[in-house]
């Protein structure tokens, strides 16, 4: 089977870290983005990915030769040179999709999170024999997005209605596909919408069908997101009962801490932390929902909450950093510093408060 992973463009929600990798490549609870769904595609038998991608392809491929080696799956790049939306990719990377086999391929929002239950929707594209099945997810405020009105019982999508004024249904679109070939033969090779123009030609001839995404789901495109997609996977690892999630008297509820890292004295890390590769943690250090990516050092008595420490970063002595700040790649905030909701371009100093949200260039 092959996978193709909708990687698109700049990544610009999710700025300043973006400014330093390519937006599939940012950590998320210790390993890269992308990494996470080239995992999942493995362990179901998927033996090939293609990398839908108009930015940066060079960067993604020589890190993810790495990978290529480590989990003995083939990742290629099909390099756009003008974004073509979420069905254009599929017409232009068509020769390394269809192979003559007939063979369902899936397709995955590079930015989206969850537990990928990938072999169900597999057993059930099989079982309703249509051409295209989506996985659904439900949402508490469905007015926010398109909303997929279907047939509970069968499956089967009856239309879909943007932005909805009046209820007509709370399943929203889970960003991942599984289409036969015969999909790509209805995609022209210009910038087209699947979710607008395809998906909505294929319901009205009845061939599409929809399943709903057991367990979590967050798109982690944006800063909030992000952090409350950590809170939802290390959530779902606590219900697998995973050996990964940290233990001892300083965490408290749901801690994700590389081997590599280093935590002082006295530190309360918790709920909801991942802490990365080589970070340091100094003593008296308080951290919660909130990511400390490779090789940052946070200083004694720091406190961070809902936040997002890049690579390399540190943060000083007292300083006090919140409500979703986000510091780029190698940032240094000074000591007693306080971040109220700062977004810092990487490599920059902070030596004076940040009082108001503000974007720090």
């Amino acid at each position: 089977m092959k996978a193709l992973i909708l990687v698109g463009g700049f990544g610009t929600r999710l700025r300043p870290l973006t400014l330093s990798f390519p937006k599939p490549l940012v950590d998320f609870a210790n390993k890269p983005m992308i990494l996470h769904q080239i995992e999942a595609l493995k362990a179901i038998g998927v033996t090939e990915v293609v990398l839908a991608i108009n930015y940066q392809p060079e960067v993604m491929l020589s890190f993810l030769k790495d990978f290529e080696t480590k989990l003995g799956i083939k990742i290629t790049c099909s390099q756009e040179t003008e974004p073509l939306g979420t069905a254009g990719p599929l017409a232009l990377a068509r020769d390394k999709l269809i192979d003559g086999s007939d063979e369902p391929f899936f397709v995955l929002n590079s930015d989206v999170i969850s537990e990928y239950p990938l072999n169900e929707m597999i057993k059930f594209h099989k079982s309703h024999g249509g051409e295209a099945s989506l996985m659904v997810t439900k949402v508490d405020e469905p007015s926010k997005y398109g909303v997929i009105v279907m047939d509970d019982s069968t499956g089967k999508v009856e239309k879909f209605v943007e932005k909805p004024k009046v209820f007509v249904g709370n399943k929203i679109n889970a960003g991942i596909y599984l289409l036969n070939p015969s999909v790509v033969d209805r995609i022209e090779l210009k910038p087209t919408s699947i979710e607008k123009e395809v998906f909505p030609k294929i319901a009205a001839e009845q061939k599409l069908f929809a399943m709903v995404l057991p367990g979590f789901w967050m798109d982690i495109g944006q800063p909030r997101d992000y952090i409350t997609g950590l809170r939802l996977y290390l959530n779902s690892l606590r219900k697998k009962s995973s050996s990964k999630l940290s233990t001892g008297p300083h965490i408290v509820g749901n801690v994700l801490v590389d081997e590599s890292a280093s935590i002082g004295e006295g530190c309360l890390i918790g709920p909801d932390v991942a802490i990365g590769p080589g970070c340091v943690i100094e003593p008296g250090v308080r951290l919660s929902r909130c990511t400390v990516m490779r090789g940052a050092r946070i200083k004694r008595h720091a406190c961070i909450s809902s936040s997002i420490i890049g690579w390399h970063s540190t943060v000083g002595k007292w300083a006090r950093v919140e409500n979703m700040t986000i510091l780029g790649e190698d940032v240094h905030v000074g000591d007693e510093v306080y971040s109220n909701g700062g977004v810092v371009l990487p490599h920059k100093s902070i030596k004076s408060s940040i009082l108001n949200p503000e974007i720090v260039m």
